[in-house]
C-alpha cells in the first residue's frame, strides 16, 4: 500500500477485518510515518468508527495500545421488498441484526403507499432497537424488478405498477435524512449470502425462486450488476417453444414455466388449493404427487438455464434461494441432474449446489452490506474526517 493511498479510510479498511492492530503494526503495514498513523488513528477515534481493543500487547515494556474496528459506532437501515412479502432490519455495522420485522405488504400498492409504510416501519424498529435516526449512516433497500444501478429508480418493473422512474432514494430521503442506496432484490440476496455464509466462493450464483426467477452475480466476491445494473435477469431466458406468455409480454419464457407463480396456477387448474409460492411448498411438504412432480420438473427447467450459465460463467457455487428453496431436494434434485449432466465437467468439478442459508434473512442482510461497502469505503470515510477536522 502507497503511502499516498494510506488515508484515514485506507486504515479503516485493515482493522475492518476483525483484528486489533498497533500503531507500529499499521506502520508496517501501510509505509507511514508514526505520526501520520497516529493522526490518522485520532481522527477515526474522533468519530468512533474505531475503539481501543481490550487486549494491550506487550513485548516486555509498557503494553502498546491496539485499535479495532467499532462496529457499534453507527447503524444501518435495510429492507427487503418482494413481490408480497417485506423484510426489515436495523443491523449495526457487522451486519449484526439488532431489530427485525416481516409482513405482508403488496408491492402493487404502489410506492407511496408502500414507502409510507416503510419509513414508518423503520422509526418503530429504531425505537425498539433503542437507536435513533441521528445514528442512522445509511439505508439500503431491496425491490422486486429492475433498478438503474447508477439512480437507484426502477425501471419497467413488470410487477410494480406506478413504480416506473419512481424516485425511491429521492423520496425516503427527504424522509428519513440519510443516504439511501436502492438495488434489485436478488442482487442483495447474493450479497447477503456471500457475506456471511459464503465469502470462500469467489465467483457465486445466487438464483432467487419465488413469484418470479432471477439471479445475483458474484465475481471476484463482488456484486456484478452490467452496464446499467440489468444483469443476472435469468427468468426472461427462453426455455421452452410454448405458448405460455410471460409477464414480460414474450412466450416460453422461465419464469413463465417454472416460478412460483407458473406452478401455483399449473396446480390451481388441477383443482389444488394454490395461492402462491409458500403454498406450491406447503403442498410438496405434504406429499402431493402432482406438487412434487412439478417442482421436479421446474427444477430441471432451471437447470437447462443454469447449465448454460455453469459453461460461460465457471461460478464455484449455486445458491437457490426464494421460496421455493423451501421445496429443498425437489427443486435441487432437477437443477443438479441437468447441470450436472449437461454442463463442461471442468467447468463442474467442484461446483456446489445448495439453498440458501441464511433463510429470508438474506435480503436484509444484503441491503445493510449495500450501505456498510459504501458508507466505509475508504474515499467516503476520507470526506468524512476531512469535513469533521
Amino acid at each position: 500500500m502507497t503511502t499516498e493511498a494510506a488515508g484515514a479510510g485506507a486504515l479503516l479498511t485493515i482493522l475492518r477485518d476483525g483484528r486489533a492492530r498497533t500503531r507500529a503494526e499499521l506502520m508496517q503495514l501501510t509505509g507511514l510515518a508514526r505520526s501520520t498513523v497516529s493522526q490518522r488513528l485520532d481522527a477515526l477515534s474522533d468519530q468512533r468508527w474505531i475503539i481501543p481493543s481490550n487486549d494491550a500487547i506487550s513485548s516486555g515494556g509498557r503494553p502498546a495500545v491496539a485499535f479495532a474496528f467499532n462496529a457499534g459506532a453507527r447503524i444501518v437501515l435495510a429492507a427487503d421488498l418482494g413481490a408480497t412479502h417485506a423484510r426489515l432490519a436495523v443491523t449495526d455495522l457487522a451486519t449484526q441484526v439488532l431489530a427485525e420485522h416481516s409482513a405482508d405488504v403488496p408491492i402493487t400498492d404502489g410506492p407511496e403507499k408502500v414507502l409510507g409504510w416503510l419509513v414508518d416501519a423503520f422509526h418503530r424498529l429504531l425505537d425498539e432497537s433503542g437507536h435513533t435516526l441521528d445514528q442512522v449512516c445509511g439505508a439500503g433497500i431491496g425491490l422486486p424488478g429492475p433498478v438503474e444501478h447508477q439512480t437507484g429508480l426502477p425501471v419497467n418493473p413488470p410487477i410494480m405498477p406506478g413504480w416506473d422512474g419512481f424516485d425511491v432514494p429521492g423520496w425516503l430521503g427527504r424522509r428519513l435524512g440519510v443516504p439511501i442506496l436502492v438495488d434489485n432484490d436478488v442482487n442483495i440476496m447474493a450479497l447477503g449470502e456471500h457475506w456471511a455464509a459464503s465469502p470462500e466462493i469467489e465467483h457465486l450464483l445466487f438464483v432467487k425462486v419465488a413469484t418470479g426467477i432471477g439471479s445475483g452475480i458474484i465475481t471476484e466476491h463482488r456484486l456484478h450488476r452490467g452496464a446499467q445494473g440489468a444483469a443476472g435477469d435469468i427468468g426472461h431466458i427462453r426455455v421452452t417453444t410454448s405458448d405460455i406468455v410471460c409477464r414480460c409480454g414474450n412466450t416460453g419464457c422461465l419464469e413463465a414455466v417454472a416460478s412460483g407463480a407458473a406452478l401455483a396456477a399449473l396446480l390451481r387448474a388441477a383443482g389444488e388449493d394454490a395461492a402462491n409460492s409458500r403454498d406450491v411448498v406447503a403442498l410438496v411438504r405434504a406429499g402431493n404427487a402432482r406438487a412434487v412432480q412439478l417442482v421436479r420438473q421446474a427444477g430441471r427447467d432451471i437447470g437447462e438455464v443454469l447449465a448454460a450459465l455453469v459453461n460461460f460463467f465457471n461460478p464455484g457455487g449455486i445458491i437457490i434461494g426464494g421460496d421455493m428453496a423451501d421445496a429443498g431436494e425437489y427443486l435441487l434434485a432437477g437443477v443438479r441432474e441437468v447441470v450436472y449432466s449437461r454442463s463442461l465437467p471442468l467447468a463442474t468439478q467442484h461446483l456446489s449446489i445448495r439453498v440458501r442459508q441464511l433463510d429470508d434473512r438474506a435480503g436484509v442482510i444484503g441491503a445493510s452490506v449495500l450501505v456498510i461497502e459504501h458508507i466505509l469505503s475508504p474515499g467516503v470515510i476520507d470526506e468524512a474526517v476531512a469535513a469533521h477536522a
